[in-house]
C-alpha cells in the first residue's frame, strides 16, 4: 500500500513501531524530546521524559497498592445506629429467606430439578424423598428449585405446573392429607361423591377422560410425621403416584436419615419406590460461606474472621444445623449489643472471638451445667475437688479420703473454713444422689469408694470465667 509506505518512510524505527495515540499519552506536549533514555532530562536536550504513572519506584508502588486496599474495604460498622443493627439482626434470621442463588447445595438442587424437568417434559407422575438432619436447607433448597421449574416452563413456552405444599405437622389427621390434594384439583368445581377422597383421586388418575392434563408439584414437608404414624397412609400416598394418567411430582421431605430405610424397602415391593436425595450436614467452610453470603446485602462487616471461623467450627463438629449457627451469630451480635449499653467505649465496633465464645457457650451449654451452677459453693467445691483427683489420677475410682484431703487443699489455698468429714460425707452423699458422682459401701467412710458420673468438661464449663472456682480447678491432685 503506496500511502502506508510514505507514512512511515521517514520516521525512526522506534517511532514507526509505537502508535501516535500511545505517543501522546507517554510525552508530555511541553518536554524536550530525548535521544537517549538513560540520561536524566536535567542533562540536556534528547532524553524521554517518564510519565508518574508508569513510576516503577518502590515508594510509588507502595503507595498505590496502599491506595486500592483502602478503597476496596467496606465502611465500618456503627452498632449503636438501631437500623444497622436491625438489619443485621433480620439478615441472621432464620427466617429470612436469601434473595440470590442457595449456595452449597448446587448438587442437590441439580438433582431435583432435573428428576422435576423430566417428569414435566415427559407428562408423567414421579416421587421423591428428600432426607437429611434439620437445619440442612431441604425445605428451602426445595422451594428454590419450584420457582425455577416455573421460570423454565415459562421460558419454554410450555405450561408451568401447579403446586402444593402440606406440612404434616398441621394436619388434623393423616388421610386429610388426600383431602388437600383433591381439593387442589377440585379449586374450581365442589364435587359431592360418596367415595373417600383417596378413592375418589385413585379413580381420577386412572380414567383418562377424568385425569387433569395440568402437571402438579406437591411437596409434602415433615414426612416423618406420617412416617411413624400412619404408615398405610404413606404407602398410599406414594401408590398414587403409579397410577396410569396421574399427574403429580411428589416430593416428600423428612428430616430423620435412617427412617428412609424403614419405608422404602415396602415401597419397592409395591413397585413405588422414589428417588432418594440426601442432604449431608454442613461442614465448617459451608456454614461459613453461607453466613457471609447473608451478609453480602449489608454495606459493613459484622463478624472478625476468627469468630466466624470458631462458630462455623464449633457448630460443624456438633451438629452441622445452619439454623443453630445462625442463632449463635445473632446471639453474639446481641451480646456485642448489651455490651454497648454498659459501656461508653467507642471501640466496640465489631462481634469478637470473646463475643462469640459467649453465644456459643450460651447455645451449647449442657443440663450438667445448670444443674452445677445453683449449688451451694460448698458442694461447687466438692466438685471442683472431685475434677481435680480425677483429671490427674488415672484411676476410675478414688476414696472418699482422698477426695476428703483434695477439698482440704482448695480450703486451705482460697482461705475457706473447710467443714468436719461427716458433713464432708453428707454432702457427697447429696452430690451422689444429684447424679454427680456415685459412693460406695464401706465400715468407714474415708474407704468409700467414689466414681465420677458426669463429664469433666461440665465442671469446668461451669466455672467458666468464674476466677474464684478456677482458682479452685488449679489446685494440685491426689
Amino acid at each position: 500500500m503506496p500511502t502506508l509506505r510514505s507514512a512511515t518512510a521517514g520516521a525512526s524505527p522506534a517511532a514507526a513501531s509505537t502508535p501516535r495515540s500511545v505517543k501522546r499519552r507517554l510525552t508530555s506536549p511541553d518536554a524536550p524530546r530525548h535521544t537517549s533514555p538513560h540520561r536524566s532530562p536535567h542533562a540536556g536536550a534528547g532524553t524521554v521524559c517518564t510519565p508518574k504513572l508508569l513510576s516503577t519506584s518502590p515508594k510509588s508502588s507502595r503507595k498505590r497498592l496502599y491506595g486500592d486496599l483502602v478503597a476496596a474495604e467496606k465502611p465500618k460498622w456503627h452498632p449503636r445506629d438501631p437500623a444497622q443493627m436491625r438489619a443485621v439482626k433480620e439478615a441472621l434470621h432464620v427466617a429470612t429467606v436469601p434473595s440470590c442463588e442457595l449456595v452449597c447445595r448446587d448438587n442437590e438442587q441439580r438433582r431435583v430439578f432435573e428428576f422435576c424437568k423430566a417428569c414435566v417434559q415427559q407428562a408423567k407422575a414421579g416421587s421423591l424423598y428428600v432426607c437429611g438432619c434439620p437445619g440442612t436447607g431441604k425445605t428451602l433448597s426445595i422451594n428454590k428449585v419450584k420457582e425455577s421449574l416455573v421460570c423454565w416452563a415459562d421460558e419454554l413456552g410450555m405450561e408451568t405446573p401447579d403446586s402444593l405444599a402440606i406440612n404434616c405437622t398441621n394436619l388434623a389427621n393423616t388421610s386429610e392429607i388426600f383431602s388437600k390434594i383433591l381439593g387442589q384439583f377440585q379449586n374450581r368445581k365442589k364435587v359431592t361423591s360418596k367415595l373417600s377422597p383417596l378413592q375418589q383421586l385413585q379413580s381420577m388418575f386412572s380414567n383418562k377422560e377424568s385425569a387433569p392434563r395440568r402437571m402438579m408439584l406437591v411437596i409434602v414437608d415433615e414426612m416423618d410425621y406420617l412416617i411413624t404414624r400412619d404408615r398405610a397412609v404413606l404407602h398410599d400416598l406414594f401408590m398414587l403416584m403409579t397410577c396410569p394418567y396421574s399427574r403429580c411430582i411428589l416430593i416428600g421431605i423428612a428430616n430423620a436419615i435412617d427412617l428412609a430405610d424403614r419405608f422404602l424397602p415396602k415401597l419397592e415391593s409395591l413397585n413405588c419406590k422414589p428417588l432418594v436425595v440426601t442432604f449431608r450436614a454442613y461442614c465448617k467452610d459451608q456454614i461459613c460461606d453461607i453466613i457471609k453470603h447473608r451478609l453480602k446485602v449489608l454495606e459493613y462487616d459484622v463478624f472478625e474472621p476468627l469468630a466466624l471461623e470458631f462458630c462455623a467450627r464449633k457448630v460443624a463438629a456438633a451438629t452441622g444445623d445452619m439454623r443453630k449457627a445462625l442463632g449463635v451469630c445473632r446471639s453474639a451480635v446481641e451480646v456485642l449489643e448489651a455490651r454497648l449499653q454498659d459501656s461508653s467505649d467507642q471501640e466496640l465496633g465489631i462481634v469478637t472471638f470473646d463475643h462469640m465464645d459467649i453465644a456459643l457457650s450460651k447455645a451449647f451449654k449442657s443440663a450438667v451445667v445448670d444443674s452445677i451452677l445453683p449449688l451451694p459453693q460448698q458442694q461447687q467445691m466438692v466438685l471442683c475437688a472431685l475434677a481435680n483427683t480425677f483429671q490427674h489420677c488415672k484411676r476410675k475410682a478414688i476414696t472418699l479420703g482422698e477426695l476428703n484431703k483434695s477439698y482440704i487443699e482448695i480450703c486451705r489455698s482460697t482461705q475457706v473454713p473447710a467443714v468436719g468429714m461427716l458433713e464432708f460425707s453428707n454432702m457427697c452423699m447429696i452430690l451422689s444422689d444429684q447424679g454427680f458422682m456415685k459412693l460406695g459401701q464401706s465400715k468407714e467412710d474415708k474407704l468409700r469408694r467414689v466414681t465420677l458420673q458426669i463429664d469433666i468438661s461440665d465442671i469446668g464449663f461451669a466455672f467458666k470465667g468464674n476466677r474464684f472456682f478456677q482458682k479452685c480447678l488449679e489446685q494440685p491432685r491426689c
